[in-house]
């Protein structure tokens, strides 16, 4: 049986590439219940691979819309089986994969408002999309429409400082554009473009639910200082689209209650919110309860970067999101390829397979490595994009090879002060007050929490994130619960499990590093613009 919130609990969903996931959270905000259904293992009628189909292009990249539907019909299934009591719910919230968008075909909303609650809610959707199988982040198949929107802005930049990001291929206006010129038929008969987050508030609205700003900034549509569509990105891309997708709302909105579907089949309560839905990274932000000038650094199979922004300076590098907990402030995401796998291939090169000789290095070895600097790009990089392995002794003379201990200290300290050189690009400054929040694999070797915290010049802290979107949403519910209170993010979450202190900087980093820092820079540039002359 599962166990009863005195006081009741939200429920926070996670609508990912792999899986649903759902967590209930008291108020005192302690987890006591959690479960997922798995795509691939759960629902193998669709046939699915990752969560997704790719195409015989192999630039396209779709999932079934029914199979979201199904999932959440199967979890919901499996919450009552085991005895939960929807009846104690006061609000819930999710997350989406990040640009993924749902077309509903004309006559839907009408559908959406007349569920019956005897049947399953995909049995009632399986004529309701004009799209059956939806483009999502993994599609890189839009290329022309990215160069078609940029020119008519423009340019990269120019877009980018209208909605925070120059043209992706994955960005959802791109795969509108995409769809559209198409597939013009099923884009006529679609009365309703969704993300994935506002598509899965509307299965339990029973409504079309809007899009939020905060994953509406990962569209190339969003003008994210004003927070409304942009009249120019929207006519670039599809005819007719701001109706299609309805006004943005701010992440915190209360869109509406559970409809009555949800009340009489499960037993949710007559008055239970439903708070917009946001996008993953927005989520995870909101997961790992980032305040004004913190960093949450993800070291997995690649490294992944949150920014809290009060004043953001958009660039053709990195995303600029409207923040989920503050609609007056920003987040930025910053990723980087070449993470964990490039970290593992030096330590099988240079430390004999051990990550306790890599350790060793580090210790060895002083800070700022006596001026030998180190870039690392196996796979091409994201942020910048090149390739190559690239070392420059103290006078940044170019060499083809640096001792063991050197090469080790040399990579980490490089992957580092890219991020932090490229976080400062966007806007972001170290603050007195700012923390760390170091998650992923690596977040475990404290020699490495040690180096970044010397590199930023700021505390590590470590936390626990294996449901970071599906616990960021439940915090959302209660923020949305509390937003007329004018109570802050962070004081809802006092009772919030706190994160670890695992490394602070070490004396005399700042003058270390602050010489260093200016010179990685140039550095990065000269080996970009070595890249682009041998493309020419």
């Amino acid at each position: 049986m599962a166990e009863r919130a005195a006081g009741g609990c939200c429920l926070g969903w996670d609508f990912s590439t792999q899986q649903v996931k759902v967590v209930a959270v008291d108020t005192e905000l302690k987890v006591f219940y959690e479960d997922s259904v798995h795509f691939d293992r759960d629902l193998p009628e669709y046939g699915t691979q990752g969560g997704v189909h790719v195409h015989e292009d192999g630039l396209t990249v779709t999932s079934p819309v029914l199979m979201w539907v199904q999932a959440l019909d199967m979890l919901l299934e499996k919450m009552k089986a085991s005895g939960f009591d929807f009846s104690q719910v006061l609000a819930l919230s999710g997350a989406g994969q990040q640009h993924g968008s749902v077309y509903w075909k004309t006559g839907a909303g009408r559908v959406l408002t007349g569920l019956l609650p005897d049947l399953p809610l995909h049995k009632q959707l399986q004529a309701c999309f004009s799209v059956s199988n939806s483009p999502v982040w993994m599609d890189s198949s839009t290329t022309a429409q990215c160069r078609r929107l940029e020119a008519t802005v423009g340019g990269p930049h120019a877009l980018s400082c209208l909605t925070g990001s120059r043209a992706y291929e994955r960005f959802t206006g791109n795969q509108i554009a995409k769809i559209s010129q198409q597939n013009p038929e099923a884009y006529s008969h679609t009365e309703r473009i969704s993300l994935v987050s506002s598509f899965a508030a509307s299965l339990f609205l029973g409504s079309y639910a809007p899009i939020d700003y905060s994953d509406g900034s990962g569209m190339n549509l969003l003008q994210i200082q004003d927070k409304v569509w942009s009249p120019v990105c929207l006519s670039a891309c599809a005819p007719h689209l701001e109706e299609k997708l309805g006004p943005p709302v701010p992440s915190l909105s209360v869109v509406g209650a559970v409809s009555s579907y949800h009340v009489q089949r499960y037993g949710f309560p007559v008055g239970c919110k439903v708070v917009a839905f946001t996008g993953d990274n927005p989520a995870s932000l909101a997961g790992m309860k980032l305040e004004e000038g913190d960093i949450a650094v993800s070291l997995g199979t690649s490294d992944t970067l949150f920014l809290w922004l009060r004043e953001p300076t958009p660039a053709l590098e990195g995303h600029i999101f409207c923040n989920p907990v503050d609609a007056q402030h920003y987040m930025a995401l910053l990723c980087f390829k070449n993470g964990s796998l490039m970290r593992e291939k030096i330590r099988d090169e240079s430390a004999s397979c051990s990550w306790s000789e890599f350790s060793k290095a580090l210790q060895s070895t002083e800070m700022g490595n006596g001026g030998n600097l180190g870039f690392y790009f196996d796979v091409m990089e994201i942020t910048p994009a090149v390739t190559g392995r690239h070392r420059f002794s103290a006078g940044n003379r170019e060499v083809s090879a640096f001792p063991p201990e050197v090469e080790i200290r040399a990579l980490v300290e490089g992957q580092f002060m890219a991020k932090r050189i490229h976080a400062e690009s966007l806007g972001y400054r170290v603050m007195p007050k700012t923390k760390i929040l170091a998650t992923g694999g690596a977040s475990h070797n404290k020699d490495i929490l040690q180096v970044l915290a010397d590199v930023f010049g700021a505390p590590v802290y470590v936390i626990d994130t294996t449901n970071s979107a599906c616990l960021g949403s439940a915090y959302q519910a209660f923020h949305g619960l509390a937003a007329r209170t004018d109570l802050r993010f962070s004081e809802i979450l006092k009772l919030a499990p706190s994160p670890k202190l695992a490394a602070i900087p070490m004396p005399g980093v700042s003058q270390v590093y602050e010489a260093l820092l200016p010179q990685y820079a140039k550095l990065e540039q000269r080996i970009l613009s070595q890249a682009r002359a041998a493309l020419q």
